[in-house]
């Protein structure tokens, strides 16, 4: 490489110096910084480097020099801090819809983001009880086309699956395509959902994103935008238990006091909570009504009780006598 060319290249080396090899705890003398750009086969002398240095910082570099031991320049901030590069890392880890391999990918990509030496830090394992990742590297891209459908205004196509016991895909409707609007992805249940319309059908529909194959996006239109004018899929996914279809209904709902951060976790601050007594409390909250949403009801066991509407009391009540009789068929 011609001499001139590595001195035009001095200054980007400088940069990717203070960039990957200091931080706080580590700086770079100036021999050291000389003796760096030596090994690219770049001279320079001290006033050059200050001259350097000095540009860097207008640029936005936010280098200092230390002047206690040991004294040099280091770069003593980032546009991301340690503590938000731990967070986002643990959050790749611990995601069940990233594959372990996209997994490892995206972490070196954040170590990138910080020194050689803090970025040691985050060579780090996270453990989270009966983590089971995806199995489909696919959704990581689906996520993309979805995206690009919906700043399209198009619709997608794609066919869809479910597990068989063999542990096999099965293709539902025979393998045939789906055509869907898509306007929203929401994340629930540890897993991403795309929220659209189904024009066909006429009604907004979910799809577990992870379970989608083949997505493509078409030259048609989306439609169904009037059922999104005041979509909050916040609370779609609130509502939505296990995110399994249902009829949506206001319920009153009574629990014991010892429920009240469930319920808040459940249904939000803004939850509709009043005083029953000195040992419950009653809530009205939307809700989509389904066997899932009934399991985690009958999770709280008899601290949890449906008010109204009898109907779904009636449905609770025959939900639960179907599990009972499981048990008692057959006894003597």
């Amino acid at each position: 490489m011609a001499k001139s060319y590595n001195q035009k290249m001095k200054i980007l080396y400088l940069m990717q110096a203070f960039l990957e090899r200091t931080d706080e705890a580590h700086v770079l003398s100036m021999q050291e910084i000389l003796a760096l750009l030596n090994g690219h086969g770049i001279h320079a002398e001290r006033k050059t480097i200050y001259d350097d240095i000095e540009a860097l910082r207008v640029y936005g570099l936010d280098i200092i020099y230390r002047k206690e031991a040991p004294s040099g320049y280091y770069l003593a901030s980032r546009n991301f801090e340690l503590p938000e590069l731990k967070l986002l890392v643990d959050v790749v880890q611990s995601s069940k819809f990233i594959t372990e391999r996209k997994s490892a990918e995206l972490i070196q990509k954040l170590e990138g983001l910080t020194s050689h030496y803090e970025a040691q830090q985050l060579q780090r394992q996270v453990f989270v009880a009966n983590r089971i990742k995806t199995m489909n590297e696919s959704i990581y891209y689906n996520v993309d086309k979805i995206h690009g459908a919906i700043l399209a205004d198009v619709k997608i196509s794609f066919q869809y699956f479910e597990w068989t016991v063999e542990k096999q895909m099965h293709l539902k409707k025979s393998g045939q395509e789906y055509c869907i609007s898509p306007w929203a992805l929401t994340w629930a249940e540890e897993n991403y959902y795309l929220i659209g319309y189904d024009e066909e059908a006429d009604m907004v529909k979910h799809y577990r994103v992870d379970k989608m194959l083949s997505i493509e996006l078409t030259e048609e239109k989306r439609v169904g935008k009037e059922h999104f004018a005041d979509f909050n899929t916040a609370n779609f996914a609130k509502k939505t238990f296990g995110m399994f279809g249902g009829e949506e209904q206001e319920l009153r709902l009574e629990f014991e006091n010892r429920f009240v951060g469930v319920v808040i976790d459940r249904f939000g601050k803004d939850a509709a909570i009043r005083k029953k007594d000195e040992t419950h409390f009653a809530v009205r909250v939307k809700v989509v009504v389904s066997p899932q949403f009934f399991g985690w009801l009958s999770g709280l066991g008899t601290g949890a009780k449906i008010v109204t509407p009898k109907v779904v009391q009636q449905e609770y009540k025959q939900f639960l006598w179907e599990l009972l009789k499981q048990y008692q068929e057959g006894e003597a």
